[in-house]
């Protein structure tokens, strides 16, 4: 598979997301607020990993908010030299500046390991596969979880995202559902 075809798909890809108005980020939050909800008997008890939006990114905060009101643990990445980690995280609680620039629960904070992945993504096709940022930490975080149990994971993203088809290989492990402001999409071979 070649990198850079990887990367001019991600570029595109997040070129597309970069012009989104703030009314269709407004909307997308909400949409994804409530189509999560409407998954909480798959998502369960928790805990359910999220993450703080950088860049452009669908907001996932609402949605993590109304898990949080509803007792399910929540946690947030935290970069720990090649891998994320998950840390537990309560709306109102601060928050420190982490690599990347992402906004990290503090060190004390308790880790956890999700059973349900709320996973940003910079590309995706039908088929659940994603391209992300380009460090492989979600892929590596995912195949380290599995070998516990493997976590129900939920890519989030804009429908200006999805691409025809993501160059995989044999080792990336597909989403179970992706949840853009117009759809779920349930992946499936094609």
């Amino acid at each position: 598979m070649s990198k850079s075809l990887k990367s001019r798909l991600r570029s595109e890809a997040l070129a597309r997301r970069d012009v989104l108005s703030e009314a269709i980020r407004v909307h997308a939050a909400e949409t994804l607020a409530e189509h999560l909800y409407r998954l909480r008997d798959r998502i369960g008890a928790g805990p359910l990993s999220g993450f703080w939006p950088i860049r452009s990114e669908i907001d996932p905060r609402p949605a993590m908010m109304r898990f949080s009101a509803l007792g399910v643990p929540v946690a947030l990445p935290v970069v720990t030299g090649l891998e994320l980690v998950f840390k537990h995280w309560q709306p109102g609680e601060p928050l420190k500046s982490g690599p990347y620039g992402l906004s990290e629960p503090f060190d004390t904070a308790k880790a956890l390991n999700p059973s349900a992945m709320i996973v940003p993504l910079s590309a995706f096709d039908r088929r659940g596969h994603r391209i992300g940022y380009g460090a492989g930490f979600y892929d590596k975080a995912i195949s380290r979880l599995a070998s516990l149990t493997r976590p129900f994971t939920i890519g989030v993203g804009f429908s200006v995202q999805e691409i025809n088809d993501v160059p995989d290989e044999a080792h990336d492990i597909p989403l179970d559902l992706i949840i853009t402001e117009r759809e779920i999409v349930m992946p499936k071979a094609i």
